[in-house]
Formats: C-alpha cells, sequence, structure tokens
C-alpha cells in the first residue's frame, strides 16, 4: 500500500493528469511510496473517497482546478469525515489563489500555493517524519533545470490510450487580464537538447500525439524551430503534434518548419480572445491584428495545418455588438475552428478590477463563469452562451463543413448563426444531446423552410457531410441526394438516434 495517494478528478479519462506526474517524478526517495490514482469529475466524490481510502494511505495529495473544484470539496469533506487522520495537502491554480476565503482549504491539512513540484516533497517528507507543516505552504518557483523529467511516469496505457502532454516551457510574458499568467510568473524554458532527448524516449515508447501545454510555444523562435525540425525528421504516420501560438509571430525560420509537415501533422491554438482594440487595451491583451490576419491566412493557404482560434465572451466593456464584429472579422480569417468561450473570473486574476466599473457579475461557484456586465445583460448573455455550444456542436464538430457556408450566408456569419440558434432553441428546448439524425433534420428545415434556400442546394451540400463522415444512416429527405458515383449506399435511419462522432479536417 502506497503511502502518498496523488489523485484528481480530469475532465475526461483520456486527460492524462501532467501535474500529478510532474510531482511525483519529483519525489526523490519517496517516489516509489507514491502511486497515482486518476478520476473523472462524472464520478461521485463518495466512490472515489471509497477508491483512495482503500489504499490506506497516510497523505492523499489532490489536484484542484476550476473545473473539479466543486467535486473536490465534496471529496475532501468525505476523507475527513471517514477518515481524519489522512493528512490532506493541496495544490493546484484553484487553491493556489484567495486561499483563506475556500471552505475546502480551510479542510485540508496543507495547502502548497504555486508551483508544487520540489515543495510537495518536502511537505510529504516532514509529515511522514511526524513533523509540523504550516497550514499554507508557499512554493519557491523552481527552475526547469532542477526538476526531473515526468515523462517516465506516463504508463503504457497512458502511451496506448490517452493524451500525452509535454512542455519545454513555463511561464508567459503578457499579462492578458482574465488569464493566470498575467500573475507576473516568467518565462522559464527547458534546455532544448536535453527536452529532446526525453522526447526521443517517448517516440521511442510508441507516442504518435504529443500535447504541447506551453503557453507561448512560439516565444522563441529557435527553440521552436529546433522541436519543429525535430519532429519533422522523425516524422511516422499518424503523428499529431499540438502546440499553443502567439498569433502575430511567425517569422520566415518558423514558417519554413510548418510549411514542411503533411497536412494533419500540426494543430495550432491562437489564442485571440477579442478582435476590438478598446477591449484588448483595457484587459492589457497585446497583440498585432494584421500580422495576426497574415499568418492565420498563410497557415490556411499554404499549409496543412489545423488552425483553432479562441474568442471570449463576456469581456469587460464588451458588448454583443462588438463580439459579433469579431467573430465576423475572425471567421473572415480562415480559422478551422473557432472556440466561442465563456469569460471565467479565476482566482487570482486582475479581471476583477473591472467589476465595479463594468458591472461584471459572476456565478459564484466553480467554474465561474460570467453571468452578465453593464454591456451584455444576463438574457443576453444566454443567449450568447447558447450561441457557443450550437457553435460547437455545428460549426466545430466538422460534420457540417459543406452546410456550414448555407447557414452562415448572408453580411454577418455571426447574425446568420445567432439567428439560427434562438430558432434551434426554441424548437428543441436543448443545448446537448441532439442526435446526429435529428440535428440533419433540424438544419434542413432551417436552410430550405425557414430560410428560403434551394433544397438542391441544401441537399447536396449535405449529402456531402454525410458521405464525408462515411455515414449511412441516411435521413429519408436526403437519400434523393445520394449519387451513384459517389459509391455511398444509403441505409434507412435506425429508429432512436445515432451516435454523434466527432471529425477534424484540415
Amino acid at each position: 500500500m502506497p503511502d502518498i495517494v496523488l489523485a484528481t478528478q480530469n475532465a475526461k479519462w483520456i486527460h492524462a493528469s501532467f501535474g500529478l506526474r510532474c510531482l511525483r517524478a519529483n519525489l526523490g526517495p519517496l517516489r516509489d511510496r507514491c502511486a497515482i490514482r486518476e478520476f473523472e469529475i462524472s464520478q461521485r466524490p463518495v466512490d472515489v473517497a471509497e477508491a483512495i481510502l482503500a489504499e490506506s494511505p497516510r497523505i492523499v495529495g489532490l489536484g484542484v482546478y476550476v473545473w473539479n473544484a466543486v467535486q473536490a470539496l465534496q471529496l475532501v469533506r468525505t476523507l475527513k469525515q471517514v477518515r481524519p487522520e489522512v493528512r490532506i495537502v493541496l495544490g493546484g491554480p484553484e487553491v493556489s489563489h484567495e486561499t483563506g476565503l475556500q471552505a475546502i482549504a480551510a479542510l485540508a491539512d496543507v495547502v502548497v500555493r504555486g508551483e508544487a513540484d520540489l515543495a510537495f516533497r518536502d511537505v510529504c517528507t516532514r509529515l511522514l517524519a511526524g513533523e509540523p507543516v504550516p497550514h499554507v505552504v508557499d512554493a519557491p518557483l523552481p527552475h526547469l533545470h532542477e526538476l526531473a523529467w515526468p515523462y517516465d511516469e506516463y504508463t503504457d496505457v497512458d502511451i496506448a490510450h490517452r493524451i500525452v502532454y509535454v512542455e519545454s516551457s513555463r511561464g508567459c510574458p503578457f499579462t492578458c487580464e482574465f488569464c493566470l499568467s498575467a500573475l507576473d510568473v516568467p518565462v522559464r524554458k527547458a534546455d532544448t537538447p536535453t527536452f529532446l532527448r526525453q522526447m526521443e524516449r517517448l517516440l521511442a515508447r510508441g507516442v504518435r500525439h504529443f500535447k504541447f501545454v506551453d503557453r507561448t510555444f512560439n516565444l522563441g523562435i529557435a527553440s521552436a524551430a529546433a522541436i519543429l525540425r525535430f519532429f519533422r525528421e522523425r516524422w511516422q504516420d499518424g503523428m499529431f503534434l499540438h502546440f499553443e501560438l502567439i498569433p502575430d509571430r511567425l517569422p520566415d525560420e518558423l514558417r519554413a518548419e510548418i510549411a514542411a509537415f503533411p497536412p494533419g501533422a500540426l494543430q495550432f491554438e491562437v489564442g485571440v480572445q477579442t478582435l476590438d482594440d478598446a477591449v484588448g487595451e483595457r484587459i492589457s491583451r497585446r497583440q498585432d491584428v494584421a500580422k495576426m490576419a497574415a499568418n492565420l491566412h498563410w497557415l490556411r493557404t499554404s499549409t496543412g495545418a489545423h488552425v483553432h482560434a479562441d474568442l471570449i465572451v463576456g469581456l469587460p466593456g464588451e458588448d454583443e455588438a462588438t463580439f459579433g464584429r469579431g467573430f465576423d472579422r475572425l471567421w473572415a480569417m480562415g480559422p478551422h475552428e473557432i472556440q466561442v468561450g465563456i469569460l471565467k473570473r479565476l482566482r487570482g486574476t486582475p479581471i476583477v478590477r473591472h467589476d465595479a466599473e463594468h458591472g461584471m457579475v459572476y456565478a459564484a461557484e466553480a467554474p465561474y463563469e460570467v453571468l452578465q456586465t453593464a454591456a451584455v445583460p444576463f438574457a443576453t448573455m444566454q443567449r450568447l452562451k447558447r450561441f457557443a455550444r450550437y457553435w460547437d456542436l455545428v460549426g466545430n464538430s466538422g460534420n457540417w463543413s459543406a452546410i456550414l457556408p448555407c447557414i452562415l450566408a448572408g453580411e454577418s456569419a455571426f447574425a446568420a448563426f445567432a439567428a439560427f440558434a434562438e430558432w434551434l432553441h426554441a424548437t428543441t428546448r436543448a443545448t446537448a444531446g441532439i442526435a446526429l439524425h435529428r440535428l440533419a433534420e433540424l438544419l434542413w428545415q432551417w436552410t430550405t423552410v425557414q430560410r428560403g434556400q434551394a433544397p438542391e442546394l441544401v441537399g447536396a451540400a449535405m449529402a456531402a457531410d454525410y458521405a464525408r463522415c462515411a455515414r449511412h444512416d441516411w435521413p429519408e429527405f436526403l437519400r434523393p441526394f445520394v449519387h451513384a458515383s459517389s459509391g455511398v449506399t444509403a441505409r434507412p435511419a435506425a429508429a432512436g438516434g445515432t451516435r454523434q462522432a466527432r471529425h477534424r479536417h484540415g
């Protein structure tokens, strides 16, 4: 039985916790006395507590994040009620700020604030020795060369079936007020040759998908180019790399490397967040929009990379019209996906300085989404949240790329989709759980009946979507648009709906 259990509840099973693996790798002589146990937020906290206590640990270390904060509080309450002698050590972004205001922090024995890679080892050493430990421990900021690499903590099951996260740097030089990186956390880079030796080990173990968690991968051009070159030179079919990019920083050295990758090999997440200059200045977000537009255009037209761009609803002073104009501008730049996110008041972020002036009202419980602002009343915010959910369902799913231009037809893509979203909500009263077959019927009704578009045009587009996704449960209204030359056989849809799969297209 392990003396230390490191645990967390992930959003999904496929998301292996990188933080827990960093902690275990740096436990030194305590590493073999520690086990990692991961759960999902869909599991009941009482069942998670049962699984943890079945191992009879002396210390339980919990990673607390905005997505599992509610479940973590219930879990800690249960652990302390059932086994009060077990020492609970908390860490993670959620408890690293406003610590004294949190019920979960009051219940725990120790809260480690900040990057706990080394501090957790010291806390566990003292607890196991029976020595006193302060209730709150502020972890000194580690340099990456001080840390043990966490990659051996990935099991063979992780490598075969889960997302493998890696990092070549920590920190961010920017001060965007909605982000925890605004808190003067300096950028620290790993030694590139040493890091790449670790990537070589992961490749040898069979890793083919690498998700980089660096906040600003292309901040250091030489190291970014070296990493891209490393993977390009070792390219194998099925490999996939995800990076978060600064959207206005793609010099020729990086462009040459990116362009050399095969289609579908790279995914770039670019944090646009707002395209309104006044809003950007208000929240200390600096970006060159002209360069960003040129870079996104180049990525779409000259590379096979998949481009995922982020926009945020509810920023201080940004109303629906301003957001809509930003959405239209970003859509015209051509990213494959636009992730419409809702502003969250992450603990510790300086976005709170705008609360009074801009009427910011946030939900009291995690994930602390904005409920209304002076510029966006509650009812409008609800509509925009439905817009975001339906956009994921239709615009980002990859299932409807051929019919999407029909839905967005008009002077404003935002206005067109907002009208569709309101009609869809009025028709279904659902924002999730709409089966693909049912959604196809609704798209057909909206475009042909509500918008009066030509059935032949709509039918051809929807048939192309069905065929591309290799589906055979064709709705009856689409069967006339199946072309014999396509080689697709249409079968009637089974009763009860169908499974909706997610597809990405480069």
